[in-house]
């Protein structure tokens, strides 16, 4: 019998690696698929570093080992260990996209980027209770703080996704295009369209991260 692609290992939702099953045994606490769900959120949400200044050109920002390895990865990736990290205790899991407008985005990123649309906004969806339920694991606690972004929480009921307000009630994120859902990260796809989209790229570095959050 075929195993469904939601609970197999993928090239990116690598859910055999070793570490990563040992990372998901070891946060998933719980006595249902909905209490393990919940705590693997907030294991890969908090215990891996969100940052958006990362070389997109690297296949391996993309793979849920190497995030877990880096302790640090962008939106995708984090999805695609916490899909990975489902897998690895039995709660089928895959990743989906969106394209979102950062109401927040600093004229200078703006600038950089030559928009205010990120394209590929990445999440996860795990199957609950026979139900599919997003949830993205990507803005860690701390980094909320600073910035004053409500952190996203997830109850593995219902949809964690983005808020449109900060906590000054400033308007956030917006979601304007979504792009479907996949078993595995698309990748290479994903790389190619940066590089049309972007056409200057991301030139901040690391110190952008001091000002912006996106």
């Amino acid at each position: 019998m075929t195993a469904s692609p939601h609970l197999a290992p993928g090239a990116f939702i690598d859910s055999d690696h070793p570490e990563v099953a040992a990372f998901a045994r070891s946060h998933a606490a719980g006595i249902d698929e909905r209490e393990r769900a919940v705590a693997l959120y907030y294991a890969v949400r908090d215990g891996i570093r969100y940052s958006p200044f990362l070389d997109f050109q690297d296949v391996e920002t993309y793979r849920a080992s190497s995030v877990l390895a880096r302790g640090v990865g962008f939106c995708v990736g984090k999805s695609a260990l916490y899909a990975a990290c489902s897998r690895a205790v039995g709660i089928p899991a895959r990743v989906g996209f969106a394209d979102v407008k950062n109401h927040l985005t600093t004229p200078r990123l703006r600038e950089s980027m030559g928009t205010d649309v990120f394209i590929y906004h990445g999440f996860a969806e795990l199957l609950i209770a026979g139900t599919w339920v997003k949830a993205t694991p990507v803005f860690n606690a701390e980094l909320c703080r600073r910035f004053r972004v409500k952190p996203l929480e997830f109850d593995g009921r219902e949809d964690s996704i983005f808020h449109p307000f900060d906590e000054d009630d400033r308007r956030h994120m917006e979601y304007v295009n979504f792009r479907g859902t996949f078993d595995d990260v698309p990748a290479e796809r994903i790389m190619r369209d940066f590089r049309e989209y972007y056409r200057s790229g991301y030139a901040l570095g690391e110190e952008g991260a001091n000002e912006t959050f996106g």
